[in-house]
């Protein structure tokens, strides 16, 4: 049997959504193990002066809780 958690992320990036999904993760994984699935909550964008300046992504990620055994 296995317990999972889920907690939101958000990442940015000036070129997509998907870079800014990536860097969420990968920045997620630098400090949690066993990350299973990431699920895209939201997406928007920055915009300044009529233009597009940043691509945001909110993640619910889920990972894996470690036993004590």
């Amino acid at each position: 049997m296995s317990v999972y958690r889920v907690t939101e992320v958000i990442g940015t990036s000036t070129e997509s959504w998907e870079a800014a999904a990536r860097s969420a993760v990968e920045t997620a994984a630098a400090s949690v193990r066993e990350i299973r699935v990431a699920e895209v909550v939201r997406q928007d964008v920055a915009i300044e002066n009529g233009q597009i300046t940043a691509f945001r992504v909110r993640l619910a990620i889920s990972f894996k809780y470690e036993s004590g055994s």
